[in-house]
């Protein structure tokens, strides 16, 4: 049995409890592991993504260094194969150009379908 959905419990693409991005980085806008959308965040950080060489230097090349380490702020520098929180709108970016990391649905906060169909988020789904 699933547990109920509340306002508090946000939910995922596939309309299910938001799952955890990743354990080892505190990722989201929230920095609590999820990526959770709210008020505040502006960037939309919505699609939890399995970042690839590729996709860090693309970032990079926009102007968003994701891999160096920067303490104070609690970001830890990405490395490939790293789970983060992405902004939906970086994430279609990457996709126009053939460089859009693999998702995770059940951790891809709903508010993604904003910027991105659930069909294109399904064909670059590492969980189905």
């Amino acid at each position: 049995m699933t547990e109920p959905t509340s306002p508090q419990r946000p939910r995922n693409v596939l309309g299910e409890p938001l799952a955890p991005c990743c354990h080892d980085n505190a990722t989201g806008f929230y920095r609590d592991g999820f990526c959770r959308v709210g008020p505040d965040d502006l960037g939309v950080h919505a699609i939890c993504a399995e970042v690839t060489e590729h996709f860090l230097a693309f970032s990079l090349a926009q102007g968003n260094d994701l891999v160096t380490p920067r303490p104070a702020f609690g970001f830890p520098g990405l490395a490939p194969g790293d789970r983060w929180c992405l902004c939906a709108g970086r994430w279609k970016e990457a996709l126009a150009v053939g460089l859009a990391p693999p998702v995770l649905l059940a951790s891809t906060h709903e508010r993604a379908l904003d910027v991105v169909s659930i069909e294109v988020l399904r064909r670059h789904a590492l969980d189905g």
